[in-house]
């Protein structure tokens, strides 16, 4: 048996963590992942690096804030200078599995899949292997993948022609096409086969040596939109939709409007549709909640529970209609980089059951999962997560970073330029959180300061009250800056956004006009 532990890293993609009964919720959305967290450390004040996929998942595979590993665009690829989590784990004897629903860290050749043995991606028409190594294809398996090639080429070839054709690109975003794209590339791929297929791995090892441990990264996409949970979470969380078909138009507008998503509202709101949004987000993550639990249940009845590194995060949150936001792709406000993290650490080094207060990044995974793996480096250590307290070099402060996706700040100045204007959406937001207090700069001058423990929702700006608040805070992000800057790791390479395969992911997330 070998003596280091299995290392699962669990991003629940897109979930609040205002929406989590363990974290105070009013509403049993989640209680088997309550369950998990009573066995295991809760941690009630990380933060994600970035408000978006791709850099947040980048600085969980490197340790690395976004403005020094730079992958922070749809087109971005990870320096290659810069090992992975993968990686590291990979070359000392670790198996290393993804099981990954989001194609934007499972499709794009954008770095992010380095490292893997095994890499199974569920999203698309069909389960794909774009990073399948291992034994050479049966006869029956390899005219398998030729049918399957195939097939994707043709869809591929079609998308690609709504991508490269403005005339074709409007209509593929009308009412009449999205659904129709929308299901055709399993938007949100497969929590319960990806969750079965990991358990399965992990409990059979049909793959591994023998006493070889198993690295595995899962990504859930349960909670992202479109909203269409099972009947019987809708009937729990929001049961007027069943019944109201003003509610059920509006609905499937919402679900439809991708470029919606995306830009923020020109207005608050209204009631009844907050209502309603919130009511079926919290369905979603009832019923993503109900497949952890079949989850955890397989693996502590094999008694692999026991021998893992189980973390638990959120690579960011989701806007509702707070602050006249949807989606992800703009503001640093906390429902975005605000999120959840619990760790099951079976060595002990975590106090089991308890809660840390803590500011912590969640770019330190990499560094819990090294320790853990006994592969840390001396540095690497101290920012292990079981190493907080006085000697952490953190100190309780933590930075995020945010730029608009570049395709989706296109799409918003051609479609709707006075809400760039208005948000200003075309610059670079950056935050600091220190003790109980965040600060959040926009461009040069915009400031925004927030007392996030007495106000979590962020209503009240102290910016005017505490102005020597302010530029300490300002001081200690400039400072920030220019570290990151000169250590900066920059990658000669972007993704080959001509690629058929990335245009339609892209567009199908709404990345790309």
């Amino acid at each position: 048996m070998s003596t280091r532990p299995d290392i699962i890293l669990l991003v629940l993609d897109t979930q609040r963590v205002d929406r989590l009964s363990c974290y105070g919720y009013e509403q049993a959305t989640s209680p088997n992942l309550d369950a998990f967290a009573a066995d295991a450390t809760r941690f009630s004040h990380a933060f994600s690096p970035a408000q978006w996929t791709v850099p947040s998942h980048t600085s969980m595979f490197t340790g690395l804030y976004p403005s020094v590993h730079g992958t922070q665009q749809s087109f971005s690829v990870v320096p290659e200078s810069l090992p992975t989590l993968a990686e590291r784990l990979g070359a000392d004897g670790y198996y290393t599995a993804a099981f990954c629903n989001n194609p934007l860290v499972g499709v794009i050749d954008n770095g992010l899949r380095r490292g893997f043995y095994s890499f199974l991606n569920y999203s698309g028409w069909l389960t794909s292997r774009p990073n399948q190594a291992g034994r050479p294809p049966t006869l029956f398996g390899k005219y398998r993948q030729f049918f399957k090639r195939r097939l994707s080429g043709i869809l591929h070839r079609m998308q690609d022609s709504f991508a490269r054709s403005d005339a074709l690109l409007d209509f593929a975003f009308t009412p009449l096409m999205v659904p129709f794209w929308q299901t055709a590339l399993s938007f949100k791929g497969n929590t319960a086969k990806s969750l079965n297929d990991a358990a399965k791995m992990l409990i059979n090892r049909k793959e591994t040596l023998p006493d070889q441990p198993i690295f595995s990264f899962i990504n859930l996409m349960g909670t992202h939109m479109p909203f269409n949970p099972p009947r019987q979470y809708i009937e729990r969380f929001a049961p007027h939709v069943l019944q109201d078909k003003s509610a059920q138009r509006y609905l499937q507008r919402f679900n439809g409007d991708v470029f919606g998503w995306l830009a923020p509202l020109s207005g608050p709101l209204e009631n009844e549709h907050k209502t309603l949004l919130d009511g079926m987000y919290n369905a979603e993550v009832a019923a993503q909640d109900e497949q952890l639990g079949l989850f955890f249940d397989k693996l502590r009845s094999s008694g692999r529970l026991d021998r893992t590194l189980v973390m638990i995060v959120a690579d960011h949150g989701e806007h509702l209609g707070e602050k006249h936001l949807l989606g992800h792709t703009v503001s640093l406000y906390n429902v975005l980089t605000h999120v959840p993290l619990i760790v099951r650490d079976p060595s002990g080094a975590l106090p089991t059951g308890q809660v840390i207060e803590q500011n912590v990044s969640t770019r330190r995974v990499f560094q819990t999962a090294l320790n853990a793996a006994g592969l840390a480096t001396d540095s690497e250590q101290a920012y292990a997560l079981h190493r907080l307290g006085e000697n952490d070099p953190d100190q309780g402060t933590v930075f995020a970073e945010a730029q608009t996706p570049q395709n989706v700040l296109n799409l918003m100045t051609k479609h709707k330029p006075e809400l760039v204007r208005n948000h200003r959406v075309d610059q670079k937001r950056r935050a600091v959180w220190r003790g109980q207090y965040k600060l959040i700069q926009t461009g040069p001058d915009q400031v925004e300061l927030y007392d996030f423990i007495a106000d979590p929702t962020e209503t009240t700006n102290l910016a005017d009250a505490q102005p020597a608040l302010v530029r300490d805070l300002r001081d200690t992000l400039r400072a920030f800056e220019r570290d990151a800057e000169k250590a900066a790791v920059m990658s000669d390479k972007v993704v080959n956004q001509d690629d058929p395969q990335l245009r339609s992911r892209l567009r199908a997330l709404g990345y790309l006009e």
